[in-house]
């Protein structure tokens, strides 16, 4: 069956203060409900997704949404959560929802607020999206598991470190151009090349440059069937829809390479009847500049250990063969845990119907979006064109 996304809305990320997780979706619901043309009543089922993990007291979410929006309640509501994947868990969701023949329209919304959390809190949640019995007293808490994957790419493959700092630096300069970035300041390659009092080293390898940053906000999309986005302005169809998790213990599989975000690609590929040849862009979760580098290879523009020469060669700027990340990525748009899988189909979306603004590339006519949770255990990847602007 096909499946549309027929409406979004999205809150500017960043330190949002005198925010909340219900007054985030408040920002949202109803927005994205309006944006699709289609009255709150015919939504069928909410779904929403919050990594949570002790960033806020109200674990209880599903419902917030019929607050904001009256004609919501009665409606099944759930919380999903897949780590850094929960916004896509709550996609995916929706997707089996209408699928399965109970509902033909469902709002999806993606929310976290992290910025209340103090620092060594905010490492210590995050932490519990890796294998605690042997990660969690890695140093530096989540960085630290990316500090550690840095460190091993780096022992097998050689220093990367130029690498990295070019794909800090890509997303930041492209950052610029998001009027709902949280980081929209070039630093330039050397600012993020250069250890520093304000870009210390932060875990092994990484630098504070090579880190997202915490942050609060929320997005949100509206899904439906084939004939009810036939009646609808616009319409960005899924072409393919892939999910794969692989073992959680980094010990038990090699972490230098993320082989269940392969098999999601190929499966989207081969769902879609495309190859990375058809794609115009990617949004692939950067939350550190280490994970980008491998995404390149995972998603098959570059050989495993041959990932830098796609940023270094230029391929994946605005300009390149397949820009990555025109949004800003997680790096410079910021990373609300369960609001970032929805805000990347959000931004996808936005460039599939012409209405990115500045962030707006020449051409966008098949895009895809990369998603994972932990340290590539949980990933989704989804290929989406327009079929209406």
């Amino acid at each position: 069956m096909d499946i549309s996304i027929v409406g979004w809305a999205h809150t500017p990320f960043g330190r949002l203060e005198g925010s909340d997780v219900e007054s985030l979706i408040s920002d949202v619901a109803g927005a994205a409900i309006a944006d699709a043309g289609i009255e709150p009543a015919a939504i069928d089922g909410v779904f929403v997704g919050q990594f949570n993990g002790g960033f806020s007291e109200q674990r209880f979410p599903s419902s917030l949404p019929m607050q904001a929006v009256p004609d919501l309640r009665f409606k099944p509501a759930v919380r999903c959560e897949n780590a850094c994947a929960s916004g896509s868990a709550a996609i995916y969701q929706a997707m089996d929802f209408i699928r399965a023949g109970r509902g033909r329209a469902a709002l999806v919304i993606g929310v976290e607020k992290m910025t209340d959390t103090p620092g060594p809190q905010v490492g210590e949640n995050l932490l519990g999206a890796s294998y605690l019995k042997q990660e969690g007293d890695i140093p530096g808490g989540f960085a630290g598991v990316f500090g550690r994957i840095a460190q091993q790419y780096f022992q097998r493959y050689g220093d990367q470190s130029d690498a990295l700092a070019a794909i800090a630096a890509k997303n930041h300069r492209n950052g610029v151009d998001n009027k709902l970035a949280q980081l929209r300041k070039d630093l330039g390659f050397a600012f993020c090349r250069t250890e520093s009092e304000k870009n210390p080293f932060v875990a092994g390898p990484l630098k504070r440059t090579d880190c997202s940053p915490v942050s609060d906000g929320a997005a949100a999309l509206v899904l439906v069937d084939a004939d009810t986005a036939a009646a609808l302005t616009k319409a960005v169809l899924f072409r393919a829809s892939a999910h794969a998790n692989d073992l959680l213990p980094m010990s038990l599989r090699d972490p230098t390479r993320f082989e269940a975000g392969e098999h999601a690609w190929a499966k989207a590929y081969a769902e879609a009847g495309l190859t990375l040849a058809d794609l115009s862009f990617v949004e692939t979760h950067d939350c550190f500049t280490i994970a980008e580098l491998i995404e390149y290879e995972t998603m098959g523009l570059a050989a495993p250990g041959q990932g830098a020469r796609a940023i270094l060669e230029g391929w994946v700027g605005a300009d390149g063969k397949l820009p990555v990340n025109r949004s800003g990525g997680l790096k410079a748009k910021g990373h609300p845990v369960g609001a970032t899988g929805v805000s990347m189909h959000v931004m996808a979306a936005m460039q599939l119907t012409g209405q990115a603004g500045a962030l707006q590339l020449p051409k966008a006519d098949v895009g895809a979006v990369y998603n994972m949770g932990g340290s590539a255990v949980a990933n989704y990847v989804s290929i989406l064109e327009a079929v209406r602007a």
